[in-house]
């Protein structure tokens, strides 16, 4: 059975500051803020929360269909996910654009900051969920506002379970859209900062949440492991240690995919999350978003 994935394919530009931030930010100048960081490392990966998603998917044994947008530049990352035995049907080529670009600055702490062009992604929308027998599970993950909001819609009305995955996105929606979405969503997944602004703008707690939605919330935690809400309750999944920390970058993907990986088989919320954390500890340990692999991972729950 396959898994939609609705969300951006981007090129990541990755950037490591050798300092911390906090030591070149004076708080009390943010109103005039003119700060430069050296980066002496500076390489391209392929990204984008549906295209990581989907190889973190495609790991796993699961079959993703990416529903996505690129630009006139895409087409090397169209024979990348095709050569991953990743379907690219969902994919639309948008002409005049350019695929979605993220510039991505990580500190010594695994800080980031991330400058976002949305490029093709805005037209993400003209591509639309519809039932098929073979999809069991899909996910809303960060994309173009409207895209969000009509392919939530759209799983709803095609009767497919999904999971609502906000992220960077959450921002552009007011409290009434999102409590929206979770009245759509079947399960809703957050780290622990988009957690609290999830919590701020609906007004809902945790334990609300995830009694507003059928499946349950889960709020991941980094190197903490995460939170587990079914029906008002929190179970704390452990975390599973890195061998090294090297590249935050796309772990949240990673642990998205065998999220989705695990709902598909049926299985409870916690264990899904306890091979999320087991993904994420894999990814983190290698650069970029798409250059993990399993080998030698125990995947049994």
């Amino acid at each position: 059975m396959a898994a939609v994935i609705c969300g951006s394919l981007a090129f990541d530009t990755i950037m490591n500051f050798e300092g911390r931030f906090a030591e070149q930010i004076l708080p009390d100048q943010l109103h005039i803020l003119n700060v430069s960081f050296l980066v002496p490392t500076l390489r391209r990966e392929f990204g984008g929360c549906a295209g990581n998603i989907a190889y973190s998917l495609k790991l796993l044994g699961g079959t993703p269909l990416p529903m996505a947008t690129v630009g006139d530049d895409g087409e090397g990352y169209l024979r990348r996910l095709q050569t991953l035995g990743i379907s690219t049907e969902y994919v639309r080529t948008v002409d005049g654009a350019y695929t979605a670009q993220a510039m991505i600055m990580t500190d010594r702490d695994n800080n980031q900051i991330t400058a976002f062009h949305p490029g093709a992604m805005s037209q993400a929308h003209q591509t639309t969920v519809q039932a098929r027998r073979d999809v069991r599970i899909g996910i809303v993950s960060p994309d173009g506002r409207d895209a969000m909001l009509q392919h939530a819609e759209q799983f709803k009305a095609a009767g497919i379970p999904f999971v609502f995955d906000p992220g960077q996105g959450l921002p552009m929606f007011n409290g009434e859209e999102l409590r929206h979405f979770l009245d759509l969503a079947t399960w809703v997944t957050v780290n622990d900062y988009e957690g609290r602004m999830l919590s701020d703008r609906t007004g809902l707690a945790s334990s609300e949440i995830s009694s507003r939605v059928t499946g349950g919330l889960v709020v991941t935690l980094g190197a903490e492991g995460c939170e587990v809400w079914v029906g008002g309750q929190k179970t704390l999944v452990a975390p599973t240690p890195a061998a090294s920390v090297v590249d935050p970058t796309g772990c949240g993907d990673a642990f998205r995919g065998a999220l989705l990986f695990g709902l598909e088989q049926g299985w409870p919320l916690s264990r899904c999350a306890e091979l999320g954390n087991r993904i994420g500890a894999q990814k983190i340990a290698t650069r970029g978003g798409q250059n993990y692999t399993l080998d030698g991972l125990p995947l049994s729950a």
